[in-house]
C-alpha cells in the first residue's frame, strides 16, 4: 500500500496553492490586474511574436576593431623602433586576406635587427604571431585571441546597447549574442525601430573631466531634474546612485582624456581594504601622459568619468599617476565594480554596428498568435484528458487533476523566473501536456499488469509506482538533456521552447510522484476494500 506522510502531503498542497496564486494574475484582464496588491502584480512576459514589436540583428564590425588595434600596435612599434634606433624602410597595417584580416608589416633596412623587432612587437602585444623572413616582418593577431577579443567587444557592445535602449524608454528588451559577432535585439511593443537604430548607430564616448569644487553636487529623485546653478565652462551631469537617487555633478566641460586612451578596466580587490575596486590601464603614448597631468592637477580632488552624457563615477585622486595604471576605489559591491569596469571598457573600445536584419511584428499578428496558442493548448489539454479518462476511468481523472496543476505550476514558474513566453514556448507547453501524462500511463499500465497477476489492489498500486519509477526518471532525464542542449546552442525562440519544455518536465515529475500519488493514496484509504478497475 502506498503511504504519503503528512509533511509531504502538506508540502504538496502548499506548493500547488502558491503556484495557483502566482499564476492567476496572468489570466486576469488589465482592470482586475491593477486592483491586485503590488506583490501579486507579476505576469508571464510575452515574447516579440506574441506581443508585437521589432526584431533587429546587428553585426559588430570586428574587422574595423582589429584594424584599429593593429594601428595602435604600429604607432607604439614606430615609437619603440626610433627609441632603439632601429632603421626601417616601411611600417604599416595591411589587409592580408579577402575576409579583411589585417597584419602589421615592417620592412627593415638591416635584417640583423629582426630578432630585436620581434621582441619589441611581442612586448607590445603578447598575443601576436610574428613571422620574420629576412628583413621582412609580419605580425598578425592569433585566431584564439581574436575569439576572446570578439567575445569581449560583443559583451561590451551589448551593455552599451542595453543602456541606450533603456534610455529610450523601451521596456523589457531582449538583447543577446548570436554566433561570433552578431547581436539580436528584440523590442516588444516598438513598431518603428528607426529611433532605436539611430541611437544604436552612435559610438559610445568615454571622457575624463575635472569637477568644479566651487559648486555643490545636488541630489535628486530619479526622473526629476532640480534647478541647477549656471556657470560658464561647467555642466551638471547626472550620476545614478541607485535606489531611485541621482546626483547632479558639476563637471568642467574641458575634456582631459578620452576613452580611446583606455586600454583595459577590470574589477579587482583593494589589498589594503579588501574591498572591490576598478583597475584602469591607459595606453603608453597619450593616455599615460595625460592621466599624469590630470592626477597632478586634481590631486586630492574629484574628477569625473563620463559616458554618454552621464557620470559613471566621480572618485578622488589620492596620488599622482605616472605609470598609466589607476585604481578607482569606493564603497562598491562586487556587482557594482564589475558593472563599472564593463561600462568603462565599453566606452574605451567602441565598435561600429551594422544592421543586417530588421523585421516588425504587428500587435494584431501577436494577438492572433496568442489566440491560436490558447486554442492549441486547450485542445491538447481536452484531448489528452478525454483519452486518460476513457482509458483509465477514475485514475484517468486523477491524472487530469495532476495535469491541471502541471500547467498552473508551469506558468507560476515562468512568472517567478522572469522567463519570456514565446510562440515556440507555447509549443513546448503543448508538448509538456502530453509528456505530463506519459508518466501516469507507465504507472497505470504497470498496475494493470500486477492486478492481472492476482496481486491485491493496494499492493499492485505500490508495485506500479515502484517498478515504473526508473523508466520514468530515465525518459524525463533524456528530455531534460535535450532541453539543455537546445538552450545552450539555440537562440531566441529555440531557447523559449527549451525553457518551457525543461520546466514542464521537472514539474511533471513533481505532479506524478507527489500530487497524483497523494490523491490516489487518499482515495485508496477511503476505498481500500473495493476492487480497482483500471
Amino acid at each position: 500500500m502506498i503511504v504519503v506522510s503528512k509533511f509531504r502531503f502538506l508540502t504538496t498542497v502548499c506548493i500547488c496553492l502558491i503556484g495557483l496564486i502566482i499564476a492567476i494574475p496572468s489570466s486576469l484582464d488589465q482592470k482586475t490586474f491593477d486592483k491586485l496588491p503590488a506583490f501579486l502584480q507579476h505576469t508571464v512576459s510575452l515574447g516579440l511574436e506574441l506581443r508585437g514589436g521589432s526584431h533587429i540583428q546587428l553585426e559588430v564590425d570586428m574587422k574595423t576593431v582589429e584594424k584599429e588595434h593593429q594601428e595602435s600596435i604600429v604607432d607604439e612599434a614606430r615609437k619603440q623602433l626610433r627609441k632603439e634606433r632601429i632603421l626601417y624602410k616601411k611600417i604599416s597595417v595591411q589587409q592580408i586576406t579577402k575576409g579583411g584580416s589585417t597584419a602589421t608589416l615592417i620592412s627593415l633596412k638591416n635584417e640583423k635587427d629582426a630578432d630585436k623587432v620581434k621582441k619589441i612587437l611581442l612586448k607590445i602585444e603578447p598575443e601576436l604571431e610574428v613571422i620574420a623572413e629576412g628583413a621582412e616582418i609580419k605580425a598578425s593577431i592569433s585566431e584564439e585571441f581574436l575569439e576572446k577579443f570578439a567575445k569581449r567587444i560583443v559583451g561590451e557592445s551589448i551593455e552599451v546597447i542595453r543602456r541606450r535602449i533603456d534610455e529610450a524608454g523601451t521596456k523589457e528588451p531582449t538583447i543577446l549574442r548570436q554566433g561570433y559577432d552578431r547581436i539580436i535585439v528584440q523590442l516588444p511593443g516598438v513598431e518603428d525601430p528607426a529611433e532605436i537604430k539611430k541611437r544604436l548607430g552612435k559610438t559610445a564616448m568615454l571622457t575624463f573631466h575635472g569637477v568644479d569644487e566651487e559648486l555643490e553636487t545636488i541630489p535628486a529623485q530619479a526622473g526629476t531634474r532640480p534647478k541647477l546653478p549656471v556657470k560658464p565652462g561647467v555642466m551638471y551631469l547626472p550620476e545614478d546612485k541607485g535606489k531611485g537617487v541621482v546626483y547632479y555633478v558639476p563637471v568642467k566641460k574641458q575634456v582631459f582624456l578620452t576613452g580611446k586612451s583606455l586600454v583595459d578596466a577590470q574589477m579587482t580587490i583593494d589589498p589594503q581594504t579588501s574591498m572591490p575596486c576598478v583597475s584602469q590601464k591607459f595606453d603608453k603614448i597619450e593616455g599615460t601622459r595625460k592621466m599624469a597631468e590630470l592626477s597632478s592637477k586634481y590631486l586630492h580632488k574629484q574628477f569625473a568619468m563620463v559616458l554618454d552624457g552621464k557620470v559613471l563615477s566621480a572618485p578622488v585622486f589620492q596620488a599622482v599617476i605616472n605609470n598609466g595604471t589607476a585604481v578607482v576605489t569606493g564603497h562598491f559591491t562586487m556587482e557594482e565594480a564589475q558593472e563599472l569596469a564593463l561600462l568603462l571598457r565599453a566606452g574605451a573600445l567602441p565598435a561600429p554596428l551594422n544592421v543586417v536584419e530588421e523585421r516588425n511584428v504587428g500587435p494584431s499578428l501577436g494577438a492572433d498568435s496568442i489566440a491560436d496558442g490558447k486554442l492549441a493548448t486547450l485542445l491538447a489539454f481536452a484531448l489528452v484528458s478525454l483519452f486518460m479518462m476513457l482509458s483509465y476511468g477514475k485514475f484517468g481523472g486523477f491524472s487530469v487533476i495532476s495535469l491541471t496543476f502541471n500547467i498552473i505550476l508551469l506558468f507560476a514558474s515562468l512568472t517567478l523566473l522572469g522567463a519570456t513566453l514565446t510562440l515556440p514556448g507555447i509549443a513546448g507547453i503543448a508538448l509538456t501536456i502530453g509528456m505530463a501524462v506519459d508518466s501516469n500511463v507507465l504507472i497505470y499500465e504497470r498496475i494493470r499488469e500486477e492486478i492481472r497477476l492476482g496481486i491485491r489492489p493496494a499492493m499492485a498500486i505500490a508495485q506500479g509506482y515502484k517498478m515504473a519509477t526508473t523508466t520514468i526518471i530515465d525518459s524525463n532525464f533524456t528530455t531534460l538533456v535535450g532541453s539543455i542542449v537546445l538552450y545552450e546552442f539555440g537562440s531566441g525562440p529555440i531557447k523559449g521552447f527549451a525553457v518551457t519544455l525543461a520546466i514542464g518536465t521537472i514539474i511533471s515529475l513533481f505532479t506524478t510522484f507527489s500530487l497524483t500519488k497523494a490523491v490516489i493514496a487518499i482515495w485508496l484509504k477511503k476505498h481500500k476494500n473495493q476492487d480497482i478497475v483500471i
